[in-house]
Formats: C-alpha cells, sequence, structure tokens
C-alpha cells in the first residue's frame, strides 16, 4: 500500500533516459563513417566553445556495453538513442556500410538482453556532409533519401525494434542550423530555414510509409518535436501579438502540418515569398498517421513586441526575479501547460517525453560523489507537473530524461552538463551523480513519494 501523498505513475508508464549519437558515441572516423555536418562545423575556427569536438565525446562506441550496465543497474525500463546517418550511409545514400549495421545490431542486442526497451532516433542533426554538399535540407532529393536510410534500419533493427522515432526538433535543424547559424550547417538564410523545416517534415512522413512497407512487424512511429510555452511580457496588444506570431514560428509551424494536415495560415501570410510552394500531396504524407509524439521540454519563452526584429517583430526576454540553469529559465509549471495545450489541439494517440532535463556545473566532490541537488529538484517539480497532467487524462505514456551521460553539448561543447552519470572527459570514467541515484529510486517505486517531493533531499 502506497504512504499516504504518493504520486503513483500509471503500472505501464515507461521510465527511461536520452542520449543522441553525436553526442555521446565518439569513432568519428573509425569502422567506415562518413563525414556529418557537424564534424565538418565544428572544425570551424570560432564556432564551437573552445573547439570542441564530437570526435572521441564519451566514447559511447567502444563504451557501450558498460553503458547499457549503467542503465540497466538504474533499473530504466527504455533507452532512447540515435543512430547516426553518416554511419549507415557514409555518403548519405548509395552504399551500405555494414560495419555501422553492425554497431547498432550489437547495441540493439545488448539492451534487449537487459529487457530494456530500445528507442531509436534516425535523425538528431547528423547529415552526411556528401548530402549538405548537394544542398542538404534545401533541397527536396534530401527527403526521399532520409526515407530510403530509414527502410535501410527498419530492414536491419525491425525485427527486434518496435519503437521508432524519425525527427527530433525539427525546429532547431530549420532555425538554429539555417537562420541563426549557431549549429551546423552553420546557414544564415531565411529562405533556406524555411525550406528546411519542410522539406524535414516531408520526409518524416515518406519515412514513415517505408518503414511501414519494409517492416517485418507492426512498428510504433513518432516523431519528437519541442515545445515553448510562449508568454507575452505584459497584456498589452503588441506584446500579445507578438507572443502569437512567436509561437507560430516556434511551435504551430510544425504540429499543425504533423496532426492537422495543414500550416498555420498567419504563418504563410507572415512569411510571404520566403514559404516553399505547399503542395496538397505533400500535407497528406506530412500528415501520416503515427503512433506516438514524442515531445521535449525545458523551459517557457517570454517575448515582447520589437519592431526591430525581422518577420516576427518579436524579442525574448529574461524574467527578473526566476531562478535559471546555465542556459534557461527553469519553469516547470510549463511541462504541464505544454501537455494540456497539445492534447487540447492535437490530440495525439499517445505522449511521450523523450528530453527533460537541465545542465548544471557538475563536478566530483572530495569523496568521489557528484552532488546535483539542483538536478534533483528539477526532476522532481517536473514530475510532479507530468504527475497532474495524467491525471487531467493527457495519454503521457513515458519519461525519458536528458540525459544519461555528460555529452557534447553542440555549440556549447563539454561545458554543459546534463547527465545523470558524470563522465571525467579526461579518462572518460563514469560516475553515477545523486541525481542518477534518485530518479532510481523514484522508477523503483513507479512514483514520488513524500520525502521525495521534499524540498531538502538526504544523501
Amino acid at each position: 500500500m502506497p504512504e499516504q501523498g504518493f504520486l503513483a505513475f500509471p503500472d505501464d508508464f515507461i521510465w527511461g533516459v536520452a542520449s543522441s549519437a553525436y553526442q555521446i558515441e565518439g569513432a568519428a572516423d573509425e569502422d567506415g563513417r562518413g563525414l556529418s555536418i557537424w564534424d565538418t562545423f565544428c572544425h570551424k575556427p570560432g564556432a564551437v566553445y573552445k573547439g570542441h569536438t564530437g570526435d572521441v565525446a564519451a566514447d559511447h562506441y567502444h563504451r557501450f556495453a558498460e553503458d547499457v550496465d549503467l542503465i540497466a543497474s538504474l533499473g530504466m525500463h527504455a533507452y532512447r538513442f540515435s543512430i547516426a546517418w553518416p554511419r549507415i550511409l557514409p555518403e548519405g545514400r548509395g552504399s551500405i556500410n555494414q560495419k555501422g549495421i553492425d554497431f547498432y545490431n550489437r547495441l540493439v542486442d545488448v539492451l534487449l538482453e537487459r529487457d530494456i526497451i530500445p528507442m531509436p532516433t534516425l535523425y538528431h542533426w547528423d547529415l552526411p556532409q556528401a548530402l549538405q554538399d548537394t544542398g542538404g535540407w534545401k533541397k527536396r532529393d534530401t527527403a526521399k533519401h532520409f526515407a530510403d536510410y530509414a527502410q535501410v534500419m527498419v530492414e536491419a533493427l525491425g525485427d527486434r525494434v518496435t519503437r521508432w522515432i524519425t525527427h527530433n526538433e525539427p525546429f532547431v535543424v530549420a532555425v538554429l542550423g539555417h537562420f541563426t547559424g549557431e549549429h551546423a550547417p552553420g546557414i544564415q538564410d531565411p529562405f533556406a530555414t524555411f525550406h528546411t523545416a519542410y522539406h524535414v517534415l516531408l520526409s518524416h512522413g515518406l519515412a514513415v510509409e517505408a518503414m511501414r512497407a519494409a517492416a517485418p512487424q507492426p512498428l510504433q512511429i513518432g516523431i519528437t518535436l519541442d515545445y515553448n510555452p510562449i508568454h507575452p511580457a505584459s497584456e498589452r496588444e503588441e506584446d500579445l501579438a507578438a507572443a502569437r506570431r512567436f509561437d507560430g514560428v516556434r511551435n504551430r509551424l510544425y504540429f499543425e502540418p504533423v496532426f492537422l494536415g495543414r500550416f498555420p495560415e498567419d504563418m504563410i501570410r507572415l512569411f510571404g515569398a520566403l514559404a516553399p510552394e505547399v503542395r496538397p500531396d505533400d500535407l497528406a504524407m506530412m500528415n501520416t498517421p503515427i503512433e506516438f509524439l514524442g515531445v521535449n521540454y525545458y523551459t517557457r519563452m517570454v517575448v515582447r513586441h520589437d519592431s526591430s526584429t525581422p518577420l516576427i517583430e518579436a524579442v525574448e526576454i529574461q524574467p527578473q526575479g526566476r531562478e535559471y540553469s546555465m542556459m534557461w529559465e527553469i519553469y516547470p509549471e510549463g511541462l504541464h501547460e505544454m501537455l494540456m495545450r497539445i492534447w487540447r489541439d492535437y490530440q495525439p494517440p499517445a505522449i511521450y517525453i523523450t528530453e527533460n532535463g537541465i545542465p548544471v556545473p557538475d563536478d566530483l566532490d572530495h569523496d568521489g560523489k557528484v552532488r546535483d541537488y539542483r538536478r534533483i529538484r528539477y526532476l522532481r517539480d517536473h514530475l510532479i507537473q507530468a504527475h497532474r497532467a495524467i491525471q487531467s487524462g493527457v495519454p503521457l505514456k513515458g519519461y525519458l530524461h536528458w540525459s544519461i551521460l555528460d555529452n557534447f553539448e553542440w555549440a556549447l561543447g563539454y561545458r554543459m552538463r546534463f547527465g545523470l552519470v558524470y563522465v571525467d572527459f579526461e579518462t572518460l570514467e563514469r560516475t553515477v551523480k545523486m541525481s542518477g541515484h534518485w530518479f532510481a529510486q523514484v522508477v523503483r517505486r513507479n512514483g514520488l513519494a513524500p520525502a521525495e517531493r521534499a524540498p531538502f533531499l538526504p544523501e
């Protein structure tokens, strides 16, 4: 009998952890792997913090069995990882690299031996450089190449892997990669931004169709979209309108094609000549039915009107008097708000939180422990909000923490630590943080006991 005040999650709730290939694998030039846009981007002077690269990262490619043992020791039900497209098809298309297939076969087999559900993501931002050289996501052909790659992976793993995610965060691919240029491929071109968003969403639908045709058994296929609740800086009409525009660019532009088969009309008007031609058949493909939505949540965004900002005439601000991580405002209530709005507006058949986490400046104490109490508080507060959403009828089926390991955090290099497991990037030694032990206890109990919800947590 659970103690009074215990927040129990559904019996079939899936708890897990997440990672991505370029952020942890390393082995960048081994076993036939081709170049990705991130290999190229990282070696541009000034592109990444202190010139860090993913050449070695956490060396998961060689240490995957050790890492799966860690995941199993924490009692996780599932592991979301990504497959490196250039490991499988070094040129992005054509000849298959069997050694790349072999690696993911080994990883899947080890996961299944430990009763951990594999949840691979097919694209977590590491486009083969060879495809970028011919136009990348700006070109429609890349969507077809992605579907072919998806088919290859289902043919290789689909006898054992049933849960698949096509893309991770198309918004980031389009905007950070092609508008601000702070992510690979480092392009700053509004025309490329919107064509990239269009072709990534099209490739999702094409991939779902190809995967189902190739599958030896029924699959559960989804896409992971990131979401920020957008709040106006004030109740002034101009700030309310700015928040609506910002929400369109940040959220609705990606959710509506996937779930409603349309692009937001206000966004098409806003972008004008920058918007790609929208073909009805393409919209139907983007709207191909899926079994679940993966959604990533980290924070909200507060915006105000700013007429000097191109197109959206809105700018993000940081509210005073709030708590911040090394990257964002900490706003747990936004997770509940996000889930409620997604369920109300889009009615996905099932939802998984595929990423949620916090970067804090962790380090080993004198006794070898990592006392990351801020991460524990962050986890606790966000899980309470997830439980609220379930109680309100949202079909939330799982929570996967970002991330299992400290890793290469893209343009921010190794400065940001998100892991439940501390990685010494000199020795590559792993140490489970206090948050990892705490989260394992939540998973074991399948819920939050009153003591776990207390403001101060014992060691």
